[in-house]
């Protein structure tokens, strides 16, 4: 095969790859909200923007990420009648500076520590301030490192 004949074959090659990686993103499956997705439980503490948390799982770490810190997180979001909008559970984890995110995650993701799985109910004003998803939003977030 001459290198001529080989370029639209490559092409075609890296199209479908492409393609591929594309579906695959997409297929993203649903995770079921939970219980207590339309409104923070008793037991979630409130900060003084409106932020509520609560922690899912403890982590085992001992140092919080800084308001620039770079994280590496997964993540489940929800609108508050339980429509899940977005995750990188089952994927690659996310990876941001805190100061580049909605003020709601620069926020919770700094009370955090490592390994800790937390729960946080982030008002309109904390997050995309009226774009979409809007209204309240509710977050599970697992921080799994930072720098």
């Amino acid at each position: 095969m001459s290198k001529s004949n080989l370029r639209p074959h490559v092409r075609l090659f890296v199209t479908a790859i492409l393609f591929a990686l594309t579906a695959a993103g997409s297929a993203q499956r649903s995770i079921p909200a939970p219980p207590d997705v339309a409104a923070p439980p008793a037991d979630a503490v409130f900060t003084s923007s409106g932020l509520a948390t609560k922690v899912v799982e403890p982590g085992d770490g001992a140092e919080h990420p800084g308001p620039t810190s770079r994280v590496t997180v997964h993540y489940t979001g929800w609108q508050t009648d339980g429509n899940m909008f977005d995750s990188s559970v089952g994927g690659l984890p996310f990876q941001a500076r805190l100061n580049r995110v909605i003020a709601g995650w620069t926020e919770g993701v700094q009370l955090m520590v490592t390994g800790e799985k937390r729960r946080l109910w982030i008002p309109e004003d904390l997050a995309y301030r009226g774009g979409d998803p809007s209204g309240m939003l509710v977050f599970d977030v697992e921080l799994i490192a930072f720098n």
